[in-house]
């Protein structure tokens, strides 16, 4: 974790927490998604890497890196300014047609 900086806090969930941080090398700003290690949540997050690293796709966001440590781990991922597409959805109640198709042409694999 010594070449990353954290820039500021995303949020926390049941799992753990997200933050903002820089490389400190090239100054690309990555999420990186810290939880507590457990037998379980290994799994989960071994199952979680083998899926993301197969994913190639503009409007998917990048696997980086996982770096564990003897009681947490953390998963470095690419990071997208304009927040979650789940978050948008919520705050804008529903979309307009064109929105919706939007969307999902954006994503459409």
């Amino acid at each position: 974790m010594e070449k990353y900086e954290v820039v500021k806090d995303l949020g926390a969930g049941n799992f753990g927490v997200a933050r903002l941080l820089r490389h400190k090398g090239t100054k690309e700003l990555v999420a990186m998604k810290y939880t507590e290690r457990g037998h379980k949540i290994d799994e989960n997050v071994a199952r979680e890497i083998i899926n993301h690293r197969s994913l190639r796709h503009p409007n998917i966001i990048r696997f980086k890196e996982v770096v564990l440590m003897p009681t947490h781990l953390a998963i470095v991922i690419e990071y997208a300014a304009g927040g979650e597409l789940f978050d948008r959805i919520c705050s804008a109640g529903r979309f307009s047609g064109d929105e919706a198709r939007y969307f999902f042409s954006a994503v459409d694999l």
